[in-house]
């Protein structure tokens, strides 16, 4: 039996039976006192602490109520064998929750902290959680909180020239969450058919078919999608990726998206415009988005933080046109909104401050060197072997690798030292052996020796 030693603070408005009930408790979670050892009587600890036995008492039955303790008859108190390794308890007590114990398996990549600045984004939101506090007792707005849109609205109008009031923007929890909204929403308006690009985005393309709608594979040449190829006399709605198609990172140009307008109004459809890291353009300026060449209301424009902030903050876009915009309205109260409202008043302020165009700026330079020196290393140790494909914007590179090796053997052996490479054919609807080699979060002065070392891990398999 240890004797149990604690320092009162009479000044202190805390009763000093809780006083002696935390510290109790911090030496059993922290390991000092084990299982099954014996704690003193009431008499006697109450003795030697000089404080009533009423208040040992108190002290010990809270223990025994939330089982840190056991009452043995005639025998006295004993800690209780609570599960978990002390060693870890030990930990948690004197350092707090080691949250980077509990990363997910399955993201072992190396991180580059220079890609954001977090200190800004924590004074935004202690100005959230200290100036409006009370807003965050409530629920947020089905269709987004309204300063947000608000602020989403002048940036895309600047920045990618779309045309949008704050209560045309619908913010969702990422673009699938979005697509599941437009699944609804077309149905509404009698269409059931999707034209998506091939290669082209698979998620997206899997929710469109397990909502039942039928799905034609439309060629991207180097100038986008083949608009020839598109079904005609059926009203049905596009998926591209005007700016920045992914995987191929083809550009449409001017003359070509008046071509799909034309298409969508003489059909009866639409064009779901997903402006995938279009921001993120590094050599040149960014291309306009297509909305804002849309007279017609046949253009439904979607954009996304996850690479312009961080992957973490799950917050996507929509700018529905006057004719969806009125059908949405019916059916959004059905839904709760899941995005968190804290995190979506943080990026308006974030917004307002000008933060976030501030941010754009570094990351465009950032990445454009990152990109360069990307290159520059897979010429230089893997000439021959691998060849990567520039597609001089977003976040990855396009890779091919002469080996026998599948892209799955492939991607783990990048992963086994910390670098993120994908099958292309598990974010694509082609059966593809390319690679996505995701290069943004390499720190730039460990880009050349990371690649050096995957290239050599890939020739040695």
């Amino acid at each position: 039996m240890k004797p149990i030693t604690i320092e009162f603070h009479d000044s202190s408005k805390t009763p000093l039976y809780i006083q002696l009930y935390r510290h109790i408790k911090e030496e059993i979670t922290r390991g000092t006192m084990s299982s099954g050892e014996k704690l003193p009587s009431l008499r006697r600890l109450s003795t030697d602490l000089s404080i009533s036995i009423t208040t040992t008492e108190l002290a010990y039955s809270q223990l025994v109520v939330e089982g840190y303790i056991i009452s043995k008859p005639q025998s006295g108190y004993y800690v209780a064998d609570i599960a978990g390794d002390n060693a870890n308890r030990e930990k948690t007590a004197n350092h707090g929750l080691d949250l980077s114990s509990f990363t997910v398996e399955g993201s072992p990549y190396r991180h580059d902290l220079s890609c954001f600045n977090f200190a800004k984004w924590k004074k935004c939101m202690s100005r959230v959680l200290n100036d409006y506090s009370h807003l965050l007792l409530f629920e947020s707005d089905p269709q987004g909180e309204g300063a947000l849109r608000f602020e989403i609205s002048k940036y895309i109008y600047t920045s990618r020239g779309v045309i949008a009031t704050p209560e045309q923007i619908v913010i969702g929890a990422g673009t699938q969450q979005l697509t599941s909204h437009l699944c609804r929403i077309l149905r509404k308006i009698g269409i059931d058919h999707i034209a998506a690009e091939d290669p082209g985005y698979l998620p997206v393309q899997n929710i469109f078919r397990d909502h039942g709608f039928s799905i034609t594979k439309v060629a991207v040449a180097g100038d986008g999608i083949r608009i020839e190829k598109l079904p005609t006399n059926i009203p049905s709605a596009v998926y591209v990726s005007p700016s920045n198609q992914f995987p191929t990172g083809s550009v449409m140009p001017v003359g070509k998206r008046y071509q799909l307008l034309e298409w969508a109004k003489e059909n009866d459809s639409y064009i779901l415009e997903d402006d995938y890291d279009s921001e993120l353009r590094y050599f040149g300026k960014p291309v306009p988005a297509l909305q804002g060449l849309d007279d017609e209301g046949r253009v439904v424009y979607l954009g996304s933080f996850s690479s312009t902030l961080f992957p973490a903050v799950k917050i996507s876009y929509m700018v529905l046109p006057a004719t969806m915009l009125k059908i949405f309205n019916t059916i959004k109260t059905d839904y709760t909104q899941t995005c968190s409202k804290t995190e979506q008043l943080t990026l308006a302020l974030f917004m307002e401050e000008g933060l976030y165009y501030t941010n754009i700026k570094k990351l465009r330079k950032l990445y454009g060197q990152k990109l360069q020196t990307a290159i520059s290393a897979f010429t230089r140790f893997g000439s021959g072997f691998v060849t990567p494909t520039n597609t001089n914007s977003g976040i990855n590179i396009i890779l091919k690798v002469r080996t026998k090796k599948s892209p799955s053997a492939l991607s783990e052996g990048a992963r086994s030292i910390g670098l993120n490479v994908q099958p292309a054919a598990s974010l694509t609807d082609q059966d593809t052996a390319a690679l996505i080699f995701y290069y943004n979060q390499i720190p730039l002065n460990d880009m050349e020796n990371c690649i050096a070392e995957m290239i050599q891990l890939w020739r040695t398999c």
